[in-house]
């Protein structure tokens, strides 16, 4: 593993970054790096049905 020089700061990637996280309550972004460069930006999120007539789940 060479050094390798870093590019800026990317302002619009830390402003997509902010708004995800400010939109998920439970799950997970992850940032997808090829050649030391962020080229995709994935949201996963997890809905709880916790609410009577639903199943628990808990057994899975």
């Amino acid at each position: 593993m060479g050094a390798q020089s870093l590019e800026p700061w990317n302002p619009e990637l830390e402003q997509i970054v902010r708004e995800l996280l400010a939109t998920v309550r439970f799950g997970t972004l992850t940032l997808v790096v090829q050649d030391g460069r962020v080229i995709q930006v994935d949201r996963n999120e997890k809905y709880r049905l916790n609410k009577p007539g639903h199943i628990d789940g808990s057994g899975i």
